[in-house]
């Protein structure tokens, strides 16, 4: 994430953790292993996410927390905001409820694999499924005082605004990548303090862009939300400016 948290409104810093990060905690209900009833079982995934933010898993039908979720769609997602911090509670954390869908949307696939290349290893195997969740709602805690519940409705970006986005973004990405590499690495060296060369568009959504640099990646929170690639073209030259 960029910028500082303090002003954002809960629903909005909600997404900007969300769609901020590569890994969450996934838990899920387990039946099986006891007569005791269910238990709950907490895993470690990949995750990315739509251009509302919903959230995305490539799993195996072989991994016990898809099991769990096939039998019981429900689950949680733990997002971790914390890293790097001196006191870990002062930061930002999400935990959403949602059910987790299977979903066979190219458009969301391709999206995933541009967040986590290696996946393409595996993602044409037999036992592989892209799974979106259906956010209920979501718990935030961002810092010691600053507790919300946010419901699905507030949760997820409305994409009214900008309909084209999952349709335009392979061609917006492909245009950044050729005709505005510059303006990429200034914006990252200037926004997030990371002064090198290189980075690659690989997502973009209304709030904000996604980069990659070799293992690297990167996150630029617009300052406002953009409804086509001039708009967000136009942003990061104002935001690089403004830094």
């Amino acid at each position: 994430m960029t910028g500082s948290t303090a002003e954002i409104p809960p629903a909005a810093l909600c997404r900007r953790l969300i769609r901020a990060s590569e890994r969450a905690a996934l838990a899920t209900v387990m039946r099986k292993g006891g007569e005791d009833g269910p238990w709950p079982y907490a895993s470690l995934v990949l995750v990315a996410c739509g251009h509302d933010a919903s959230p995305l898993l490539l799993i195996s039908d072989l991994a016990d927390h898809t099991v769990n979720l096939r039998a019981d769609p429900r689950v949680s997602l733990l997002y971790d905001g914390t890293a790097g911090l001196a006191e870990p509670l002062t930061g930002p954390r999400v935990s959403l409820q949602g059910e987790a869908q299977m979903t066979g949307y190219e458009a969301l696939k391709a999206r995933y694999l541009r967040r986590h290349p290696s996946a393409g290893v595996y993602a044409e195997f037999v036992d592989f499924h892209l799974f979106r969740v259906r956010p209920v709602r979501a718990h935030l805690v961002a810092g010691f005082g600053r507790i919300d519940w946010v419901e699905a409705d507030d949760l997820m970006y409305d994409l009214t605004a900008a309909p084209g986005f999952s349709e335009d973004e392979p061609a917006a990405i492909e245009a950044l990548n050729e005709n505005h590499r510059d303006l990429l690495d200034l914006a990252v060296g200037r926004l997030s303090g990371r002064r090198s060369v290189g980075w690659n568009a690989i997502g973009l959504d209304p709030e904000g862009i996604d980069l990659r640099r070799g293992g690297a990646s990167a996150r630029l929170d617009f300052a406002t939300p953009v409804a086509a690639l001039d708009g967000a073209v136009a942003m990061l030259r104002r935001m690089a400016g403004d830094a």
